[in-house]
């Protein structure tokens, strides 16, 4: 054991988390918030901030990471308080509220990455993983029709992405999730 590295190794993680905190913030509020600004409102020099996020789209990659994870991770969490098919519905809900509120952190993510696709290639692994567990729990309880995939859903919600988030988007997004969630429970054994 080296006390010394140990701490040494928590304050750089501190000071990256810390980061992501602020980036998170200033980037949802403005896709082209400085990133001197940044590493000023984390508290943390030019020297550190660079360390961890060589570029722009390194820090901009590792938001998005961090909040898609964020919203899988709630999926878990939905099912162990709530029955299946009410843990997806309240699932659909945080990833509609997570688009909406992110709008910024898109704009930031599209100018930021110069090939096309990289948006959805970070977010595939771990939003995939949450709804195949969602899938899985309701195909198990009866609650949806069966062999549904996590591509059949996510196809299924696409129209999420099409809603104005400055508009009326929470009455439209319950709709078109309502729907969706009427669409999945078609066909169900239970």
């Amino acid at each position: 054991m080296h006390p010394k590295k140990d701490v040494l190794r928590s304050d750089a993680q501190r000071n990256r988390e810390r980061i992501l905190e602020v980036a998170l913030a200033e980037l949802t509020r403005s896709a082209d918030a400085p990133l001197s600004a940044i590493a000023k409102k984390a508290g943390v020099g030019q020297g550190t901030f660079y360390r961890n996020f060589p570029n722009r789209e390194a820090l901009v990659l590792e938001v998005y990471r961090y909040e898609v994870q964020q919203v899988a991770d709630t999926a878990c969490q939905l099912l162990q308080t709530r029955p299946p098919d009410q843990a997806l519905r309240e699932w659909m809900d945080r990833l509609a509220q997570y688009a909406m509120a992110k709008a910024g952190l898109a704009d930031a993510m599209r100018k930021a990455t110069s090939t096309r696709g990289t948006l959805a290639g970070v977010g595939h692994g771990p939003v995939t993983s949450a709804v195949t567990l969602l899938l899985q729990a309701n195909e198990e309880a009866g609650t949806i029709r069966p062999g549904l995939t996590p591509d059949d859903f996510l196809l299924a919600i696409a129209g999420l992405w099409q809603i104005d988030p400055h508009g009326d988007w929470q009455t439209r997004a319950g709709r078109l999730l309502d729907l969706v969630m009427d669409g999945l429970r078609a066909g169900a054994p239970r």
